[in-house]
């Protein structure tokens, strides 16, 4: 049993968007803005000539305590013995509480489905053949690297423990599995 995550280097990302083309041609998902699983907002800080571009690539953070979990009245949502947060869409009646209470705004409703959707790291169609998700593979800049957060032998294993990598909105208690390493020095 593994415990899959994510570390995101936010210095090696360029903001190519190529993590989500990978993801969209993968998992067939609807090419509307707002319905994607991976998206890579930019921050645009200071003016020219001192300006700094950040690219933070988002997805679903496949937190350890995952609030869309726990409202969801069917258990359409919920976390596999790897620690990922899949849907089962046969069992989704798209009440959307689960996009609600989602802090990460991760999940959008799959009109094609009937059902709502959101990034799964590729767990059934790749991961569980010995592959990385789509977009870690993809990534020509090596930003995402994926693998057992608690297996030091991985590189996100060690990354995860050095302390270099940390989540989004740890006050929320949600205990993400995606992490980042930041640009710039945090304090």
């Amino acid at each position: 049993m593994a415990r899959y995550g994510m570390i995101i280097d936010l210095r090696l990302c360029i903001g190519c968007e190529a993590c989500i083309a990978a993801c969209d041609m993968e998992n067939e998902t609807p090419w509307e803005e707002g319905k994607r699983r991976t998206h890579v907002p930019r921050f645009d800080f200071g003016s020219y000539p001192d300006l700094t571009v950040l690219y933070v690539p988002r997805l679903c953070m496949h937190c350890e305590n995952p609030p869309c979990v726990s409202v969801c009245p069917t258990g359409a949502s919920y976390k596999n013995e790897d620690g990922v947060v899949i849907v089962n869409y046969d069992l989704c009646i798209g009440c959307k509480y689960c996009i609600l209470t989602c802090p990460y705004d991760a999940r959008y409703v799959d009109e094609r489905k009937k059902a709502v959707d959101k990034c799964i790291f590729c767990y059934e169609n790749r991961v569980t053949r010995g592959m990385l998700p789509a977009c870690a593979a993809t990534c020509p800049g090596g930003a995402r690297i994926f693998g057992d957060m608690d297996d030091p032998r991985s590189e996100a294993g060690r990354l995860a423990a050095s302390g270099l990598a940390r989540p989004l909105r740890p006050d929320l208690g949600t205990k993400p599995k995606v992490l980042y390493i930041p640009k710039v020095k945090v304090r």
